[in-house]
């Protein structure tokens, strides 16, 4: 069998276990776990980023970048009905509704591929050029489901993007900070600190009755986040 090895392995790394996976395309993987020893020296951090969650985005971050994440499940949804529409005429049991079959998951393997690669570009990227990311600690499934987000959160991986995040800074000494869930960081004035009584999901501008200040919500959220977990990491 054909394989692409990536790095050849050192020989000190001891083999764990091996793992083979089939796709629904038919393609083969083989996951192989080794075992060796690393010593990680942790960073005293000197350098903080905020990221607030973006359903359209993916993040908005304390330096006012967003993280401009493609929609890849929904580039790809006409073609998708198309497919699958042919699938639902083919025949249960035959060749065409095995080779029709084939096609549907290519496309859903095509779009998993698209988002894992820009997940891992963005949270390597991040974990490279800062010292701790602040993140407030939120459970994804529920929030789709209080929140209504259907298809929006086939095209968002918020949750795969934070794992991702986590091992990176881990492996590099780093920190990744996870601010309560009730956290007011939307309500929050993040120059004067006043907390609103109500802030409604559809206003997307933050206004500071108090001091003036005017920004946008998201924006304003991750400010807060990254000072609360400066305060959490520093005491």
């Amino acid at each position: 069998m054909k394989i692409k090895q990536h790095r050849a392995i050192p020989k000190e790394y001891k083999l764990k276990a091996v793992t083979v996976s089939q796709t629904a395309t038919g393609k083969y993987f083989a996951s192989i776990l080794y075992e060796y020893e690393v010593t990680i020296e942790t960073v005293q951090p000197k350098t903080f980023l905020g990221l607030d969650f973006s359903m359209k985005a993916l993040f908005l971050s304390s330096d006012g970048i967003s993280a401009e994440y493609p929609r890849y499940y929904r580039q790809s949804l006409e073609q998708l009905k198309r497919e699958q529409k042919k699938l639902s005429l083919c025949q249960k049991g035959s060749k065409n509704r095995k080779k029709q079959s084939i096609k549907v998951a290519k496309i859903h393997e095509k779009v998993t591929n698209q988002r894992k690669d820009f997940l891992h570009k963005q949270s390597k990227q991040i974990a490279d050029a800062v010292d701790a990311v602040c993140i407030e600690d939120l459970d994804m499934k529920v929030m789709s489901q209080a929140l209504n987000f259907g298809k929006s959160v086939m095209d968002n991986g918020f949750g795969m993007f934070v794992s991702m995040l986590n091992y990176k800074l881990m492996e590099q000494g780093k920190h990744l900070v996870k601010i309560d869930k009730w956290f007011p960081s939307s309500k929050k004035c993040s120059v004067c600190g006043i907390v609103k009584k109500t802030l409604s999901l559809s206003e997307r501008t933050y206004h500071c009755e108090d001091c003036g200040m005017t920004m946008d919500r998201d924006y304003n959220a991750s400010i807060n986040i990254k000072t609360e977990g400066i305060r959490l990491l520093l005491g």
